[in-house]
């Protein structure tokens, strides 16, 4: 992968894979799967810029599994592989 380093307070993140499946077992075709809201930390920006000029600290860290808001950030593409760039603002919840 190409080096990337999101700017400010701006994480990239990689999606996780869509259920294959629903709970009762039915196979979902590839235009009926919904985009995960769930993805794995994979770089972080610098921070949020404090008024002090110093910058805060991300509550989130590389390697993090998340949860986001559907319509968070943007998604890019990045040597073949989908990404999505969003503020830790957008992040709803770490999984552990």
């Amino acid at each position: 992968m190409a080096s990337i380093t999101p700017i400010g307070d701006k994480i990239l993140l990689k999606r996780l894979a869509a259920e294959e499946k629903t709970k009762g077992g039915i196979v979902l075709p590839e235009t009926a799967k919904e985009k995960p809201k769930e993805g794995e930390v994979i770089e972080l920006g610098s921070g949020r810029l404090l008024d002090d000029g110093k910058r805060a600290p991300f509550t989130v860290q590389k390697g993090d599994r998340v949860i986001f808001s559907s319509y968070a950030g943007t998604e890019v593409k990045i040597d073949g592989e989908e990404y999505l760039i969003l503020s830790e603002d957008e992040i709803l919840v770490i999984v552990k």
